[in-house]
This record gives C-alpha cells, structure tokens and sequence, in this order.
C-alpha cells in the first residue's frame, strides 16, 4: 500500500480532485483519515446480510479502490448476488480492478465508470452511499436521495456515511479538534493536515446529523437510524 505523502510540500495547493495521484495512495488515506473506516463495512456488511434476498444487486456509488465491495463479495458471496461499483474517476476504477482480480473476485464485481447521479439501479436490494454524498452539491442531493429510493425495490437499504458538522459550535470545535489529533496520531504533519483541509474547503461540503436525517425522511425513506457515529463521522440505515 503506498503512502499517503501528496501533502507533504510547500508547494501552492490545488484543489482535492480524484485523479490518478489519489488513487495510487487512497487506501492508505483511507485506512489513516476516516476512524474506524473497516468497522463500519463490517457493519454496513451485516445489515445488508440480513435484508438482502437471493439475486439482489448491490451498488456501491462512488466505490474508489473498490475495498467495500470487495468485503462484501467475500462475506456475501452466496445467493446469487450482484455487486457494482460506480465512480466517475478512471484512476480509481482500474484499481479497483487490478484489486479484484489480485483476490480472484473480478467475475463477482461489475466496475463501471459513470456519473453516480445518473445511474440507473432499479430493483436493487442494496445501495452503498460511503462518504460521497459529501462531495455533491448540496441543491443536488435531494433530488439524488429520491432516485435512490426510487431506484431500491421495496424492503431494500440505503447505507450512508458522511463527515458531519453540529449545530452547537463550541462541541464542533472539539470534535473537529478530536479529529485533528486522531490524523496527528497516524502521522500526518501539521502542514499535511492544514494543507489538505485548504484542498477540500468547498470540494467537501458536510451538512448536520439532523440535516442528512431529514433529507432521508424526504426523500421517502421509512425508517432512518444511526449505526454509528465517532465525533464528527456518522453511518446511517435507510430503508424503504
């Protein structure tokens, strides 16, 4: 796994864009950024074992490297069941392959680059939203959220994750500032933590717990809980 240095330099920062400089180091970003990123597609792998039926496809939109389906087509390989992985970033894709066939799981996963937002999943049982919604404009993603519940078959689920912010400012900062010292611990500088938070300011654009709760409700969803949350990082379960 190759690590995480693009923003150990002086250099002027551009915007974040997922470009092949990403993809090569992602997993590593990925493993060192988000807390407890393997627990939750455990979890996320659990939930959908048990609303998941026979034949019932599986869309992870937004998938980069492709690690949470890979779990899941190990975990829940059996019954016929279909994964996909939608991203718009080629770079991401043709990793996400060569990871697939590395573990002999390419004939269990259909990769596809693609606009998440115009992807067509109906009838699906499962749908992966995993700190991507985040990086939609906000006026889009409500109208996203219903094509998603359109788009599931009746009884199937939403998981969402996503880097939230809170309404209460004082218990923000500390949240934040938890957050800055968890990526301290895994060994990003100062400078490689303020450099990337300037690369992200209005490419990532968080919204609150009750804001991403409502957009669910809105969107049709019946039933919305939080499976997890670490500070300021928050999975939800939508169902239809």
């Amino acid at each position: 796994m190759a690590r995480d240095t693009l923003f150990h330099t002086t250099a002027p920062v551009e915007k974040f864009e997922f470009d092949e400089r990403v993809a090569d180091v992602f997993d590593d970003m990925l493993d060192r950024s988000v807390p407890f990123y393997k627990q939750v597609i455990e979890m996320a792998a659990e939930i959908l074992g048990r609303s998941l039926q026979p034949g019932d496809t599986v869309y992870d939109l937004g998938c980069s490297t492709g690690t949470t389906l890979l779990y899941l087509a190990r975990m829940l390989g059996g019954g016929g069941l279909k994964f996909i992985g939608i991203d718009s970033s080629k770079a991401m894709l043709d990793k996400a392959l060569r990871k697939a066939q590395m573990f002999s799981l390419a004939e269990k996963i259909l990769f596809s680059q693609q606009d998440i937002i115009r992807t067509d999943f109906s009838g699906a049982g499962g749908v992966i939203l995993n700190y991507t919604l985040q990086f939609i404009d906000p006026a889009v993603r409500p109208g996203f959220l219903k094509d998603i519940h359109t788009g599931l078959r009746r009884g199937g689920v939403l998981i969402l994750s996503e880097k939230v912010v809170f309404e209460d400012y004082a218990l923000n900062e500390q949240f934040l500032g938890s957050y800055h010292q968890y990526k301290k611990r895994r060994g990003y500088s100062e400078l490689e933590i303020a450099k990337k938070r300037e690369a992200l300011e209005n490419v990532l654009i968080p919204l609150s717990r009750r804001q991403n709760v409502d957009m669910l409700l809105q969107a049709g969803f019946s039933r919305v809980e939080t499976f997890f949350q670490w500070f300021n990082f928050v999975s939800f379960v939508a169902g239809k």
